[in-house]
């Protein structure tokens, strides 16, 4: 089993800038993907970004291209989401998952919450002012 734990949401205000973490555990997961979704109300839970087990990354361009990064520490376990520009738009609960695939990152399957393994309890993150 894997658990996952988010950390590092909270309040930010418009134009701000803020870093998720999330903390893996249970095994390696040098071969697994890595990435975060986010989710609000209502909505489906939406993909924003991977890296694979070769270190690929991938985005959902349309939503953050450009704002967000995504870095991971193989040795550590752990995944990382820096956000910056935030506006009202990413106001979401985040999540963090791992998919024991080696697809490419550009790959759509990354792209669907079914092909992902595990996943943590989620960190809101509200942008406001």
């Amino acid at each position: 089993q894997v658990q996952l734990v988010e950390s590092g949401g909270g309040l930010v205000q418009p134009g701000g800038s803020l870093s998720l973490s999330c903390a893996a555990s249970g095994r390696d997961l040098g071969g697994y993907a890595m990435g975060w979704f986010r989710q609000v109300p209502g909505k489906e839970r939406k993909f924003v970004g991977v890296v694979t087990w070769s270190g690929g990354t991938s985005y959902d361009d349309d939503s953050v291209k450009g704002r967000f990064i995504i870095t991971r520490d193989y040795a550590k376990n752990t995944l990382s989401l820096q956000m910056r520009r935030l506006g009202p738009e990413d106001t979401a609960v985040y999540y963090c998952a791992v998919s024991d695939t080696k697809e490419r990152s550009f790959s759509p399957y990354y792209r669907e919450t079914a092909n992902w393994d595990y996943w943590g309890q989620g960190t809101q993150v509200t942008v406001s002012s």
